[in-house]
């Protein structure tokens, strides 16, 4: 697989990288462990380097299955986590946490679930309205100094938020949602991005599964699965939206691909400093998605999707509202 480089950063990738968050949360039971771990080896023989945790993910367990499945080629490989939350009374419930110290004792917590003595790219999970940016960029610049971090990331965050972060400790990648349903970071957050010289890293690239056609109005989802409690899911939004599926199963049909890869490579053609992270707990969607980053999209056919897309308006949020006030400072 082709490889990139977030920004002016030095952190060379893989084109395509794994988010891993499904592995173990979110989306229904979590994997079985042998089954999982096999599934990471599996990525980085076919070519993927780049894989994304979170110490939120399970929580904990999502970083302890990446340290042992990776530890053979901990060498080879580039390990993003995650902090900015701590979790209430219930150890469930998510609550925004950026203090110096916090951040700290996640930095120490995740090196030994990662079974690693660096991480390699630790994003502030989502911004926190209670710790100024300036403090938060301070620390990681200390941990990158101690040599526990290696590279500072943001999710999520504002433009003005990012420059002042940016003038503290550059900002290698910026991870946010992006793609061929959800393009809101192109009005204010590409333009700074290539300013800056900040990579993006974009999550759900392929709309949490709705772009591949594997969804529809009538898919059942189960309690544990984070997206029945979305409003872009509900049967009502995900028939009204069908319209954008079927665009692109027709693109697909005439590139000889697959809806999803369609999404990824459309995604890769966006900008050279981009990294989509799609997840997936299936080999076969695996390999099929590594065969988007070989789908080459000319500028007739991006054209066209340009095109097909503005006839589109895709219904729904993309969270409920009271994870709504977490997204874009």
């Amino acid at each position: 697989m082709q490889k990139r480089t977030l920004g002016n950063s030095n952190l060379e990738v893989s084109a395509l990288g794994l988010g891993c968050m499904g592995l173990s949360f979110a989306y229904g039971p979590a994997m079985e462990k042998s089954q999982a771990i096999a599934l990471l080896r599996t990525a980085f023989e076919r070519g993927i380097t780049f894989f994304d945790t979170a110490e939120v993910y399970g929580p904990y367990v999502n970083e302890e299955l990446l340290g042992e499945a990776l530890a053979p080629i901990r060498d080879q490989v580039v390990i993003a986590t995650k902090f900015g939350f701590e979790f209430g009374g219930d150890g469930k419930q998510q609550l925004l946490n950026s203090r110096p110290e916090h951040i700290r004792a996640v930095a120490e917590a995740s090196l030994k679930r990662l079974n690693t003595d660096v991480i390699d790219l630790f994003y502030q999970h989502r911004v926190d309205p209670e710790v100024p940016i300036e403090d938060v960029a301070g620390t990681i610049k200390e941990l990158i100094a101690e040599g526990k971090v290696k590279h500072f990331g943001m999710s999520e965050a504002g433009a003005s938020t990012i420059r002042r972060a940016h003038a503290v400790q550059p900002v290698t990648a910026l991870q946010s949602e992006y793609s061929l349903w959800w393009r809101e970071p192109e009005a204010e957050i590409f333009p700074t991005l290539q300013e800056l010289g900040i990579g993006f890293v974009p999550f759900s690239p392929l709309g949490r599964g709705f772009l591949t056609g594997a969804v529809n109005a009538t898919t059942q989802f189960a309690s544990d699965d984070f997206r029945s409690s979305l409003p872009r899911f509900t049967p009502e939004a995900r028939k009204a939206n069908q319209t954008l599926v079927e665009l692109i199963g027709r693109i697909a049909q005439q590139k000889g691909a697959t809806s999803a890869q369609i999404a990824l490579a459309w995604l890769l053609a966006q900008k050279p400093w981009i990294v989509p992270i799609p997840g997936t707990t299936k080999l076969n969607r695996l390999e099929e998605n590594i065969g988007g980053a070989a789908v080459d999209l000319t500028a007739d056919d991006l054209r066209a999707i340009e095109t097909a897309l503005s006839s589109v308006e895709v219904q729904g949020d993309r969270y409920p509202a009271h994870l709504q006030k977490r997204q874009g400072r």
